[in-house]
């Protein structure tokens, strides 16, 4: 699959940045902090599948401002009947998001995400919204931040035409450090618009191999409330993946 050869050269790149961002900050904690994720699976024999999942997260975070990226691909093929690849599914998105500090509790946002995923029935979707945070739970070893704000979707089904829909973002994050080696972390998100409402639930636990290898699961539901004719309201995804942190 040709997206394996991309995230592999995304994935050397990112670890090369890595590591020179690491040396230039050993003396002095930095404001950056960055993580990518690399999953890939492929099976043979009576079935043949392959499978391939890519994530990269960057956080810069000095005085008020906290500002993160985020990017994801995901792509599976499998075999017909005739012996014939046959992609199955094919997703990428695109999100960045900046936090002003109020205090240590209380924050505003400002969020664009892009996302394409070929077999959702929908040509494109991209949210754009901002608000306000609150940090309700801060400990040392756990968070809790929710989030409420207005947005607009832009969104295309396939075959269709451009159309757009306000709508209210409500968000809860969570993570909670079980051990020093081990970390839940749970992701709540609703978008709801005038016309489709859309959800999703991102529950993962990650065990650390070293400082910065750790080994991830993570267990995905999203659900909209309309979609168009012939595709499946709720879509679920069960992933492992190998994370570096730098």
């Amino acid at each position: 699959m040709n997206n394996n050869c991309y995230a592999l050269a995304l994935t050397s790149l990112l670890f090369a940045t890595g590591n020179v961002i690491a040396e230039e900050n050993a003396k002095e904690k930095s404001p950056w902090k960055s993580s990518i994720e690399l999953g890939f699976v492929h099976t043979s024999g009576n079935t043949e599948t392959q499978n391939t999942s890519f994530k990269a997260d960057v956080t810069y975070e000095i005085d008020k401002w906290r500002h993160n990226g985020h990017a994801e691909a995901y792509g599976a093929e499998s075999e017909d009947a005739v012996g014939n690849s046959v992609v199955s599914a094919e997703r990428y998105e695109l999100s960045g998001k900046s936090d002003y500090k109020y205090n240590e509790f209380d924050y505003a946002f400002v969020l664009a995400k892009f996302e394409k995923d070929r077999f959702s029935g929908f040509e494109y979707e991209h949210v754009v919204s901002l608000g306000y945070g609150r940090k309700l739970i801060k400990q040392a070893n756990m968070e809790l931040d929710m989030e409420i704000g207005p947005g607009e979707r832009f969104f295309k089904k396939d075959n269709g035409v451009a159309e757009e829909e306000a709508l209210l973002r409500l968000s809860a994050n969570y993570w909670w450090a079980i051990t020093d080696n081990s970390k839940f972390t749970q992701l709540l998100e609703s978008n709801i618009g005038e016309d489709v409402t859309a959800s999703k639930s991102v529950t993962g636990i990650k065990a650390n191999i070293n400082s910065a290898l750790a080994l991830k699961f993570t267990y995905t539901v999203k659900y909209k409330n309309k979609v168009p004719a012939g595709i499946r309201h709720k879509d679920s995804e069960a992933a492992m993946t190998l994370v570096y942190s730098f």
